[in-house]
């Protein structure tokens, strides 16, 4: 029976169904490099309109063997029954895109994306987010994207040290299986209850968005869910999309005085700068207690029963009250 068992473990090993190495959020350059052309790793180009490539750079320089999806088009995020837009796509909707992509569920998903900016990498930690909420484990983000990636010069052919290729990559479609963590998920409801109760809740929004400064062109009011603390997106990475290290991070964390552990909610306008937020909580730090509201801003702000606040309407509000006592 030993001898049956280890020798299904060999052929599991040789298949990718089992892998020795353990799977980690990040993976960097040389990782990546080293890894191409393993079975069972696919490399999952996100490189988009975010960022300002399209598939066309795609298609002229990728990581061998890795395969493009539309971040935009292609079924991760749709318009659900009340209006709000880029939410979670149905569990039919995401079995078919991720397995029309010849993604099957004993893979580890490598996501690469530009690594231009902090935005562009939300692209990445979304679809990151969307792979956990669907069961699947095995997955990581390429660290710096392809800025990362073909950092590294040889000084003779002046080319990139990682090896690149040219053309477009299709995997032969499969029958994918979703398994809804329907525990990860934050409903409306949920958010309202976590806000009134004085839990953390965080807002990933740039300053000005978090300020009502300015909003969303699909949110219907400006400001922020009243006690939500402020930790923009652009605070977590740098030199563009690599992510900064735990010991800052941490620093960040305290400095915008959200915790670093225990039971929050991360939100933004739809879903996207928060899947930053809640990738550097849960995948960084830690923090296995830490989720994300996609509906944010846009659901949030479209319900007139709850509340929005705005720090620019107070202050607009506190100088009329002042200009009134004054006349």
């Amino acid at each position: 029976m030993k001898k049956l068992i280890a020798s299904l473990f060999v052929v599991l090993v040789m298949t990718g169904a089992v892998r020795a190495e353990t799977v980690t959020p990040l993976v960097d350059a040389d990782w990546a490099a080293q890894h191409v052309g393993t079975p069972g790793v696919v490399f999952l180009d996100v490189r988009g309109k975010l960022s300002g490539a399209s598939k066309a750079d795609y298609v002229k320089a990728h990581i061998p063997g890795a395969i493009w999806t539309n971040y935009l088009k292609d079924g991760w995020r749709t318009q659900d029954g009340n209006g709000t837009i880029a939410q979670l796509s149905t569990v039919e909707t995401l079995e078919t895109t991720i397995g029309d992509l010849g993604i099957e569920n004993e893979d580890h998903v490598v996501i690469v994306a530009a690594g231009n900016s902090a935005l562009d990498m939300g692209t990445a930690t979304r679809i990151y987010w969307t792979f956990k909420i669907a069961g699947h484990d095995a997955v990581s983000i390429l660290d710096g994207g392809m800025r990362a990636y073909t950092a590294k010069i040889d000084e003779k052919t002046k080319q990139p040290v990682n090896p690149l290729e040219s053309g477009e990559i299709k995997l032969e479609p499969t029958i994918y299986t979703v398994e809804l963590r329907e525990e990860m998920l934050v409903a409306k409801a949920d958010m309202a209850a976590a806000a009134t109760a004085g839990e953390v809740i965080v807002d990933n929004r740039p300053q000005d968005q978090f300020l009502g400064i300015n909003k969303h062109g699909k949110a219907k009011r400006a400001g922020t869910i009243p006690g939500a603390l402020n930790l923009p997106e652009n605070w977590l990475t740098e030199n563009g999309g690599s992510f900064r290290d735990r010991d800052t991070i941490a620093k960040l964390y305290k400095l915008a005085g959200v915790p670093a552990e225990g039971a929050q909610i991360s939100f933004c306008n739809t879903g996207h700068w928060a899947s930053l937020g809640w990738f550097v909580s849960r995948e960084i730090l830690g923090n296995t207690e830490a989720k994300m509201y996609d509906g944010s801003m846009v659901e949030w702000s479209a319900d007139p029963d709850l509340p929005v606040e705005s720090e620019l309407d107070k202050q607009i509000g506190a100088s009329k009250k002042t200009a009134q006592v004054t006349q």
